[in-house]
This record gives C-alpha cells, sequence and structure tokens, in this order.
C-alpha cells in the first residue's frame, strides 16, 4: 500500500494565508509610497499658494495611508510568530481572527490607493474635487489618531520652514544691481595757459567813468 498523502493542516493554511497577505502588503507599499510622495509635494504646493488648510488635508490622508501600512505590517509580523507556535491548535482562534482583521485592513489600504488623479483632486476646484476633499476630511476625522495629528502638525510645520527657507535662498541668489564704476584715472590740471591770472581775478571791475576819464 503506499503511503497517505500529507495532509494540508489548519497551521499550513494559517501560513500560506499569512504568506499571502504579506506579500500583498509589500506590493501596496511600494503603490502606496508613490501616493505619498505626491501628496507632500501637494502639501509644499498648497503652502506656496497659502492654502493651508488643503495642505493640512493632504499630509493627513498621507499620515493615515501610512499609519495603515505600518499597522498591518505589525499585525502580520505578530502573527507570523504566533503561526511558528508548536500549541498552534490552542490559538488557532487568535491566529484565524488576527488574519481577518489583517485581510479587512489590507482592503481599507486598497481602496485608498485609488490611483494618482485621485491624488491630485486635493488641489482641484472643481465641484467634483471640492466634493472629494470633503470626503477624505469626513473619513479622516474618525479613522486618525491625536498622535497622528500632532505629528501631521509637525510636518506642517517642517515643510512651512523649508518653503521659508527656500524662498531666503532664491532671494540671495538674485543678481543685485550694478553700480557705476568709479574713474580709476585720475583728473588732469588745467593747463596754465589756460587759468586767468590771479591778479586779474583778483582786481575789481573800475567804473565806466573813470576808463573815460
Amino acid at each position: 500500500m503506499g503511503n497517505n498523502p500529507s495532509r494540508v493542516t489548519a497551521q499550513d493554511k494559517a501560513i500560506l494565508d499569512l504568506k499571502t497577505q504579506r506579500d500583498k502588503l509589500h506590493q501596496y507599499q511600494r503603490r502606496i509610497t508613490v501616493l505619498t510622495d505626491r501628496e507632500t509635494q501637494i502639501a509644499k504646493q498648497l503652502l506656496a499658494q497659502g492654502d493651508k488648510t488643503r495642505a493640512l488635508l493632504a499630509l493627513r490622508r498621507k499620515k493615515y495611508q501610512e499609519s495603515l501600512l505600518a499597522k498591518t505590517d505589525s499585525q502580520l509580523e505578530q502573527l507570523e510568530k504566533l503561526t511558528s507556535e508548536v500549541e498552534f491548535a490552542q490559538i488557532q482562534k487568535s491566529v484565524l481572527h488576527g488574519l481577518q482583521q489583517g485581510t479587512n485592513v489590507l482592503k481599507e489600504i486598497h481602496t485608498e490607493m485609488g490611483g494618482i488623479e485621485h491624488v491630485e483632486k486635493l488641489m482641484g476646484e472643481t465641484a467634483d474635487a471640492i466634493a472629494y476633499q470633503k470626503e477624505v476630511s469626513d473619513m479622516l476625522a474618525s479613522h486618525i489618531t491625536h498622535q497622528d495629528e500632532e505629528e501631521v502638525e509637525d510636518e506642517l510645520a517642517a515643510l512651512e520652514a523649508e518653503i521659508r527657507a527656500a524662498a531666503v535662498t532664491e532671494q540671495k541668489q538674485q543678481p543685485q544691481p550694478k553700480l557705476p564704476n568709479v574713474p580709476a584715472t585720475q583728473l588732469q590740471p588745467i593747463p596754465a595757459a589756460q587759468q586767468e591770472p590771479q591778479e586779474l581775478q583778483r582786481q575789481p571791475a573800475q567804473p565806466r567813468e573813470a576808463m573815460l576819464g
């Protein structure tokens, strides 16, 4: 009789599911980095235009996306340790619950990756763009933590300082107006022949009658 094929255990399946989630997370990390980089650029542009409110919105959304990735990464790392435990049967329920949570968060991340065109809407002035900005703002109000808000405020202040420093540097690099050059040659003395005798210069004018008499 041949050997029975090896049976796939619940632990094997959990490890496979975990690997699938981690691979998907790494894909999302690469794709979201493109979006968060653009959100930082948008925040700078809006700050330069004096639009601090929408600059803050761009940074808050960026922070939320980064927090989602960090949260999922930490969760998967913890599950990875659990699935390697010998007493897997005792913690199987916790692992499966954790995997389900990971799946839900990955769905949130996938929703956030609407493409670069959605990021560009953060700068838009159209009715559609403004409606999208309000939708994002309302969503973030219930999803972003107080600590995240503080970190966003710090990043906003850092960007403002960076913009001010860049403006000062640009002003210093602008060419200064040139002043006329001072003549290098000395003035030549007037020749003696062109000068009036000092006696004539000092002699007072004679009355006309005295000259005729």
